[in-house]
């Protein structure tokens, strides 16, 4: 690795390309690969001055909320695409998308982000499997690294989709705000998705246009179907927002009927319960009570159990006649 000033830049990875294949380098030459990952001011610093690369196009995707974009100057074109990444919340699946700048010079090729991503070390293995890679060309390592972006939606996608299932069948049995909280957590990764994959798509449309990079015919192919692959992915985010959102709104539906067999179980309860209060509380009053000495159970050995049978039978037939109304 090399240093700056004395100082090792441990956060800077080279990488140059063998016989078809991305391997580590010890220092940066010509045709090189720098991957760059949450750099410090003094990283910051080396790279501008060893690459005379424009300190803007080092700090602009250092911004988390920098949008996908495409700029050209001095011989230098910056692209920012976001990518999906996975931000843990407690029980609740959620994901988050961050910047990543591409900085293509006349001799190499600068990745740059907040976070040092799984992205790189999938990408790196994507690109050995074919044997042909080349960084002499650098809109191939563009398109690559492009269609390896969109292919991690599109797999976080998926387990969404595996998610949102999971979370209808326990919709049927929920009374709390922890279902809903969940799926407000998904719907959240789903915007993120869908604007990130907005602007991504923008950036592909510029690229093809053929202002920023120059392109060849294989270039062209390999643009169309990253296009097709960010074009499907954008879809299914939006199917799936449409999905969450009706499910949302059964949801509350389904949350609202159950409170309301509860309450309506509640309220015959308390009918039910009210008639042996009323009757028990009456008998109980230490005072004279109508009829109390020609009453026909006056004399009677078990005058409680009858009484006590009358309330039972008096009970159940309010039960049954609720029960044919529907009220239960």
């Amino acid at each position: 690795m090399e240093n700056f000033q004395g100082i090792p830049v441990a956060m800077i990875k080279i990488f140059c390309s063998e016989r078809g294949l991305l391997v580590p380098a010890e220092e940066i030459k010509k045709h090189s690969w720098i991957c760059v990952t949450n750099p410090t001011e003094l990283e910051i610093n080396y790279l501008e001055t060893r690459l005379k690369i424009l300190p803007e196009f080092l700090r602009y995707p250092l911004d988390e909320e920098e949008r996908p974009r495409l700029e050209k100057e001095e011989n230098q074109v910056l692209i920012i695409i976001r990518i999906p990444n996975p931000a843990p919340s407690g029980l609740y699946v959620r994901y988050e998308t961050i910047p990543i700048g591409i900085v293509i010079t006349e001799e190499n090729i600068l990745t740059i982000c907040l976070i040092d991503h799984p992205i790189f070390e999938d990408f790196i293995n994507f690109v050995n499997k074919s044997r042909t890679f080349d960084l002499q060309k650098p809109v191939l390592f563009l398109l690559n690294f492009f269609y390896k972006a969109t292919s991690l939606y599109i797999k976080f996608l998926r387990q969404i989709d595996k998610t949102i299932e999971e979370y209808e069948e326990l919709i049927f049995k929920a009374l709390s705000n922890e279902e809903f909280l969940k799926m407000l957590s998904l719907e959240k990764t789903l915007t993120y998705f869908n604007t990130s994959l907005q602007g991504n798509d923008v950036v592909l449309t510029k690229l093809q246009a053929g202002r920023y990079l120059r392109l060849t015919e294989e270039d062209l192919e390999l643009l169309e179907d990253v296009q097709i692959e960010n074009k499907q992915a954008l879809e299914m985010t939006r199917i799936f927002i449409n999905i969450l959102s009706n499910t949302m709104d059964a949801y509350a539906s389904i949350i609202n009927n159950n409170v309301n067999v509860i309450m309506k179980f509640l309220a015959t309860m308390a009918v039910v319960l009210a008639i042996p209060t009323v009757i028990y509380s009456m008998y109980g009053m230490n005072i004279p009570l109508p009829f109390q000495e020609l009453g026909p159970l006056k004399g009677t050995p078990h005058a409680f159990y009858i009484v006590n049978a009358i309330i039972v039978t008096i009970c159940l037939s309010i039960l049954i006649y609720f029960r044919r109304k529907r009220f239960l």
